[in-house]
């Protein structure tokens, strides 16, 4: 009888479904909307009445009559409550002042969401109201109201950046062009809102289940703010419905169902209704940005000034730090040798900025992207030739200290736009605007630079792995990375299959428990992929190793002749099954050193923390990317159509083709949104659109083509060659349609977004 042959089967490069997509499909998730506790009661927040005011009183005798009511807290009755958030400049609960919409003032813990609703109503604040500060480019001026009592100015915060010399730079430049840009509010819109649950164990031990993307850093803030012991809490992750940086922070919600859960000795969960979720949860920072930008007339870029003002609203929580990804664009998207860049987040008593996919790189390619255009045109260059003639290629350090150790940014403009025929449809679009009717064509085209490899925010990066095989051959992998939709999981059991050669079905991926899982630094920066991925690769080979080895000694064969396939012991060179894999493992439990299969691994990245002069390598790896947008302009209504999106996204290697196939085209659809639709619109401090009825989300029929390409450069530092890719299809969009939009009608719009009004008062402004 002849033996039989096991062939390798690789899953790199596959289309797989998320491993969560049968329980999602079938509505069996059990969201943190779901899960009730025994005995637990319902949390409610009071918010303030003013923009900004002093808290004189605060009545809660009536709430706290209120049949059902358990608790009525104020900050008067947590004295020991810290401040929180980045700058740590906000108490969960407000003691004598508000300085927005959203401050929280009370809090109510009854029975059910309705008793808690009601007995809101009955809590009486009086306020003596101060003078607002709403615009923030008067947050400086002499006389504004000053909104930290601790600060002598309105600057949250500040940064700087400068490589060259821009005085030279301009000296050496044949045009220069100078621009205002104005970028607005937009939010998250999770189809999943904001939630937390929180119980004390008898023994005073926490337990929190929380959307959060970051449990691990949730810990340490969690445990700041008690004055206890990390270690004593404990955080559980249910699925979350959407994260894109909104649940990266901590926010007062969570420390006040604490404090609920402390004071009534039962389980409180506090969930966000729809309109709380618009009106309570972070938003991605409106930015005043002016640039000013030079060129040869050989085409060479020479110089970029940026002056940013970003208003921080009325609190610090990771919006103010985005210009840290903004001056990266700045300095390296295409070769600059002078910048300089300064940006100020200032106070004022509009909502809170935060992290939010792109985190201000589409603020920042926004305007870069259309200063390519304008010096091109000015240099009589063709858009892509201007672009290629100054775009990196691998191997290149940039002035901040960026090394492209690979960079596929050529190849992403070249496919980009042969597979639009960008340059043959620009001429033409062109020609066309000279026509007579309404309806004009437009093209246009824009890049990007992102980290790609995480970013050494902290002093330190990585994630923890575990692994388990059982006496089946069944694999538990259990990771730090968090999975909040973007199908880390499917990818991290793909590359342990990939090292193992057990079957997808074998592997069990568990994330969702900080008492279970090692630690990791959580969903931010597209580096879960590269990351975790690295990690799992890493526990993955350490429990190949102790198998083959053990192989070794009962087949007869040296560990360097036997490999793992289909869920079998095989001979490397010719693929004969030797023996079961689940066998292999059974075994070793009846050898003189019993050995349970176990591996750990952790990943920490070759990234540099970048010094106070804002430079180092500060990623692993870089993605690029490049976008064409192809449109109409209704020159009579400003009604902006999208026809079709060609993208070429450098992605290092292709891991799971259907995975990211979904995140290109939500990133994709995300960019669509702002830079069209989507305006949460703040008027004095209000937000006057709560709600999805007013608040334009792009919906199915608006979605247009799709061309996607992947340059697969083989990223040397990332796991399997790839790298992330989860917030860059968002980043390029805006500007790539602003572009079109000028193809399409000779005028450039600098205001986000482009709405028929917007588009309308445009073009009426070159006709008058």
């Amino acid at each position: 009888m002849s033996p039989v042959t096991v062939a390798r089967q690789s899953l790199i490069g596959r289309r797989i479904p998320k491993l969560d997509a049968p329980e999602k499909a079938s509505g069996q998730t059990r969201y943190i909307q779901d899960i009730d506790l025994p005995g637990q009661l319902h949390a409610k927040i009071l918010r303030s009445s003013r923009l900004h005011a002093r808290i004189l009183s605060i009545d809660t005798a009536k709430a706290a009559a209120l049949p059902g009511v358990h608790c009525v807290i104020t900050a008067a009755d947590v004295p020991e409550q810290r401040p929180i958030g980045v700058n740590k400049d906000q108490l969960p609960l407000k003691t004598d002042r508000v300085r927005s919409y959203r401050d929280e003032i009370a809090a109510v813990a009854a029975e059910s969401p309705e008793i808690a609703e009601a007995a809101l109503g009955l809590i009486e604040v009086t306020y003596e109201d101060l003078p607002p500060l709403v615009d923030p480019r008067l947050s400086k001026q002499p006389g504004a109201p000053i909104l930290h009592d601790r600060a002598a100015d309105n600057v949250a915060m500040t940064f700087t950046y400068q490589n060259g010399d821009v005085a030279e730079g301009e000296a050496e430049s044949d045009f220069v062009v100078e621009d205002e840009f104005s970028l607005h509010y937009v939010t998250h819109c999770c189809m999943g809102v904001s939630g937390v649950i929180a119980e004390f164990e008898p023994s005073g031990n926490l337990t929190l289940y929380s959307n959060t993307q970051v449990p691990f850093l949730h810990k340490r803030e969690f445990a700041e703010l008690l004055g206890i012991d990390p270690g004593r809490i404990r955080i559980i992750q249910p699925p979350i419905g959407g994260g894109f940086g909104s649940k990266l922070d901590i926010y007062p919600f969570e420390p006040i169902c604490i404090f609920l859960a402390k004071k009534t000795g039962r389980p409180v969960k506090l969930v966000f209704s729809r309109e709380e979720e618009f009106l309570a949860s972070p938003t991605r920072q409106p930015v005043i940005l002016r640039l000013r930008s030079g060129a040869r007339k050989d085409g060479t870029l020479t110089f970029r000034t940026v002056r940013t003002l970003h208003d921080n609203g009325a609190y610090t929580s990771w919006g103010a730090t985005t210009p840290f990804v903004m001056m990266q664009t700045f300095s390296s998207l295409y070769r600059v040798p002078h910048c300089d860049y300064f940006t100020e987040a200032v106070y004022t008593n509009n909502p809170y900025a935060g992290s939010f996919r792109g985190y201000g790189n589409l603020q920042a390619t926004f305007a870069v992207e259309q200063h390519m255009d304008k010096l091109a045109a000015l240099v009589g260059m063709d858009p892509l030739d201007f672009r290629l003639k100054n775009a990196q290629e691998p191997g290149e350090v940039t002035p901040q200290g960026m090394h492209f150790k690979s960079c596929g940014f050529k190849d992403c403009l070249t496919i980009a736009a042969r597979r639009s025929d960008y340059a043959d449809k620009r001429r033409q679009y062109e020609a066309e605007r000279r026509q007579p009717g309404t309806v004009k064509r437009g093209i246009g085209i824009a890049s990007m630079l992102h980290v790609g490899g995480g970013a050494k925010i902290y002093p330190s990066d990585g994630c923890g792995t575990i692994l388990k095989l059982d006496d089946f051959a069944h694999v538990t992998l259990i990771t730090g990375a968090s999975e909040i939709g973007q199908g880390s999981e499917t990818v991290l059991a793909q590359l342990v299959c990939e090292e193992l050669g057990v079957p997808l079905d074998a592997v069990t991926v568990v994330n969702n428990d900080t008492d279970i899982t090692p630690w990791d630094v959580g969903v931010h920066a597209s580096r879960t992929t590269f990351i975790a991925g690295n990690s799992a690769i890493g526990a993955a080979r350490k429990a190949r190793e102790k198998i083959l080895l053990a192989a070794a000694k009962v087949t007869n064969l040296a560990a360097e002749q036997l490999d793992l396939r289909q869920g079998a012991i095989v001979r490397s060179e010719d693929g004969q099954l030797l023996m079961p894999l689940a066998k292999m493992l059974r075994s070793l439990h009846f050898s003189d050193k019993a050995e349970l299969v176990i591996t750990s691994h952790y990943y920490e990245p070759p990234s540099q923390h970048q010094d106070k002069e804002f430079k180092g390598d500060v990623s692993a790896a870089y993605a690029w990317a490049t976008q064409v947008v192809e449109l109409e302009v209704d020159t009579a209504t400003g009604i902006v159509r999208l026809d079709k999106v060609t993208a070429a996204h450098d992605v290092g290697r292709v891991l799971n083709r259907l995975g990211i196939e979904g995140q290109i085209e939500g990133g994709i659809v995300m960019g669509q949104g702002y830079a069209l639709t989507e305006d949460l619109l703040v008027e004095e401090g209000v937000c006057r659109n709560p709600n999805f009825r007013d608040y334009k989300l792009v919906t199915a029929p608006e979605i247009p083509e799709m061309d996607i390409s992947f340059v697969e450069t083989q990223d040397g530092e990332g796991p399997q060659g790839a790298k992330g890719v989860g917030e860059a299809p968002a980043i390029c969009m805006a500007a790539a349609v602003a572009n079109a939009i000028e193809n399409a009608t000779g005028v450039r719009i600098t205001s986000l977004p482009f709405t028929p009004e917007r588009v309308y008062r445009a073009l009426r402004a070159i006709e008058d």
